[in-house]
């Protein structure tokens, strides 16, 4: 059953717990507590795939896993994969999602980048993830081999963060167990208030950039695809080519806002160190048309040792960095196939 609705989400723990004698009402107090609930957030392609035709294959990682696995509803861009179980139960699901994601990948790329998935964390437990001076997040980083990050804000009216794990398949596999381990060991403090994901309304003054015949506009840290009858409101586009940004507030001659303008600010995002040749482009052509269609200055600092990352400085009003780093994100999707936004 589709959903994402809070409440509705706390109900069917509830019923996991306490109304299901065949899966729990014979498991010990023990057993029950090892229950954990993961929350993953997915674009809709991304959900497709796991989902499968007729839904053959979520019904084959739910039965093969036995995981409980609820999608919610395919109403906004992005869409929660909730999933309740034993560690061992979230693993083989989580395990089962990534071979699907890479067969995906085998498909349509000669060589197979990184797996990323995003999971939805309760602010409170991020810091156990993190641990004292970034020392339990290393520790993961360096045990399994995967990136790991932590948004630094809560996404959009919730307390919970994202949590973006990149690697190859053993890579993230391990690095999953471990945070589901962190998490059962570390259960969220307070109330936590869920995202939900929402079908945005447009604002004014967020840019659109169009890509591979699609428009999509950038809100906060994600590109969300607008339908064709939402455009209508921006005039005509005829002369607007693939990848140029359009928007609707009166506009200096570098593209921004007049009152946006002169505020400069800085922002480091990390990306791994494998897909960062499809940003540089050959030689450096890719990254020259980012900082000009952005206006943003981006440097991209060398490979630490030991590290699989690489940190990448993005400077210039907050409209450039948002558009700056929208086209990265959107040039490593197009490499890899399909939408991918990461933090």
């Amino acid at each position: 059953m589709m959903m994402d609705n809070a409440k509705h989400h706390q109900q069917q723990v509830v019923q996991l717990n306490n109304a299901n004698p065949q899966n729990v009402n014979n498991k010990s107090a023990g057993e029950i507590e090892n229950f954990l609930t993961i929350r993953l957030l997915m674009q809709g392609k991304e959900v497709g795939s796991i989902i499968g035709k007729r839904g053959d294959n979520i019904k084959a990682i739910r039965e093969e896993s036995g995981a409980r696995i609820n999608i919610s509803d395919g109403t906004t861009p992005e869409r929660i994969v909730t999933m309740v179980g034993t560690i061992e139960t979230l693993s083989k699901a989580f395990d089962m999602i990534c071979q699907k994601f890479e067969d995906d990948l085998k498909q349509t790329c000669t060589t197979i980048p990184p797996i990323t998935l995003r999971l939805v964390v309760p602010a409170s437990q991020c810091g156990s993830i993190i641990g004292k001076g970034g020392a339990k997040i290393k520790e993961i980083r360096e045990t399994t081999g995967a990136s790991v990050q932590v948004a630094s804000e809560m996404l959009p009216t919730s307390t919970e963060r994202a949590v973006t794990i990149s690697g190859r398949l053993e890579s993230i596999e391990s690095c999953f167990r471990q945070i589901c381990q962190i998490m059962l060991e570390s259960p969220p403090k307070g109330e936590t208030v869920p995202y939900r994901p929402k079908m945005m309304i447009s604002p004014v003054h967020a840019p659109i950039i169009f890509a591979n015949g699609q428009a999509y506009q950038v809100q906060g840290q994600f590109a969300i695809p607008l339908p064709p009858n939402e455009l209508n409101a921006f005039g005509p586009m005829a002369s607007l080519g693939p990848g140029l940004p359009l928007q609707a507030a009166p506009l200096m001659p570098n593209g921004l806002p007049a009152n946006r303008a002169t505020l400069q600010s800085q922002r480091e995002i990390t990306i791994a160190n494998d897909l960062i040749g499809c940003i540089i482009g050959r030689g450096g052509q890719k990254i020259s048309e980012i900082r000009q269609a952005s206006g943003a200055n981006i440097k991209i600092a060398d490979l630490d040792e030991g590290s699989q990352d690489r940190h990448v400085t993005i400077s210039g009003t907050p409209e450039q960095i948002q558009l700056a780093e929208f086209l990265i994100h959107s040039r490593i999707a197009s490499e890899i196939g399909g939408i991918l936004i990461t933090h």
